[in-house]
């Protein structure tokens, strides 16, 4: 009696669990744009001395009347015609952006051009502190990203 109680008690919630779950995975693995990644998002199985996103012309600090100007260099040809998208927040809190830039349907591969292709990136902070400047670069399928960040600071 002691012995199918344990069962009961222990082993057969378990066994649901993970019957419940697998379900349920099932379920949303197939759903249109889903996939289940193994990876971390920005593994692409490149050698890891190739730095698939570069920030390009980033000072480490800045007055606060000195616009933050950078490029970004995309080392990786499956980004090409993506999106690009550059944030920066302060360090204080990451949560809430300062200021955030997207640029759409960015098509570098082909002539080697640093992004934003045609565009630039500039923005006056006027609040001295700590800054971090994180760029993100999507697939464009919108399937895969990179990403990068560098700290800089306003005085």
């Amino acid at each position: 009696m002691v012995t199918k109680l344990v069962y009961v008690v222990y082993v057969l919630p378990i066994l649901l669990s993970i019957i419940f779950g697998s379900v349920v995975l099932a379920e949303v693995l197939q759903e249109p744009g889903r996939k289940l990644s193994m990876w971390p998002s920005d593994f692409n199985g490149m050698d890891s001395t190739l730095t698939a996103i570069e920030i390009i012309g980033l000072e480490k600090q800045y007055t606060s009347s000195t616009p933050v100007q950078i490029q970004v260099q995309v080392n990786d040809p499956t980004f090409d015609c993506g999106d690009l998208y550059i944030t920066i927040y302060s360090s204080r809190t990451t949560t809430a952006p300062i200021t955030q830039s997207g640029f759409l349907d960015q098509c570098f591969a082909k002539n080697g051009k640093l992004l934003p292709v045609d565009d630039q990136f500039s923005e006056i902070i006027t609040k001295p502190g700590q800054y971090e400047l994180l760029v993100k670069m999507n697939d464009p399928n919108q399937d895969n990203s990179i990403t990068t960040s560098e700290k800089f600071t306003i005085k």
